[in-house]
C-alpha cells in the first residue's frame, strides 16, 4: 500500500480482512463442497449469506453518499461508480461463472478456505493469477495488434 495513506488505513483494511474472512468461516462459505451445493441448488444458504451482506452493504453506502462527507481515510467523496454493461463484462463474467462452478469458490473465499486447513485450494488461487496474467497479456497484446479493416472498406 501507499505510505501516504499511513498506517491507519492499512490497520482498517487489515480488520476488513478479518471480518470478512471470519464471516466466510462462520457462514461455512470458505468450503467449497458447501458452495457446490448452492450452485445445484441443494443448500440456499449462500443466498442468505449474499443476501445479508448486500442489504449491510447497500445500507452503508446510502448513508454514506447523503452525508455528504468524505471518506475518513482516502479523502474522497462517496459516490457511485457507474461500469457499463458490455462485451467484456459479460464474457468476464461467463469465464468467472464457469471457474466458480468448477472449483466451487470464488476469490475472497478461496483466500478465506485457507484459514480454515483447505490447502489443496492453493491449486485454484494459482490459477486465478495464472488466468489474470494471461488476461493482462492478451489485453496487451489486443492494444498493439493493428484495427482490423481498411479505411478502403
Amino acid at each position: 500500500m501507499s505510505d501516504e495513506r499511513g498506517l491507519g488505513f492499512t490497520l482498517v483494511v487489515v480488520a476488513g480482512g478479518l471480518i470478512f474472512g471470519f464471516g466466510l468461516a462462520l457462514s461455512n462459505m470458505a468450503r467449497p463442497e458447501v458452495v457446490l451445493d448452492f450452485l445445484q441448488f441443494d443448500d440456499f444458504g449462500l443466498l442468505f449469506v449474499m443476501g445479508g451482506a448486500a442489504v449491510v452493504t447497500g445500507t452503508v453506502f446510502a448513508l454514506a453518499e447523503r452525508s455528504g462527507g468524505r471518506a475518513p481515510l482516502t479523502g474522497r467523496n462517496y459516490g457511485r461508480r457507474l461500469k457499463s454493461f458490455d462485451k467484456n463484462v459479460l464474457v468476464g463474467g461467463t469465464i468467472f461463472g464457469a471457474g466458480w462452478g468448477l472449483s466451487g469458490i470464488c476469490p475472497g473465499a478461496a483466500y478465506a478456505s485457507i484459514g480454515i486447513g483447505n490447502y489443496p485450494i492453493l491449486i485454484a488461487i494459482g490459477g486465478m493469477f495464472v488466468g489474470a496474467y494471461l488476461q493482462g497479456l492478451w489485453r496487451a497484446w489486443r492494444a498493439d495488434a493493428p484495427p482490423v479493416g481498411t479505411s478502403a472498406d
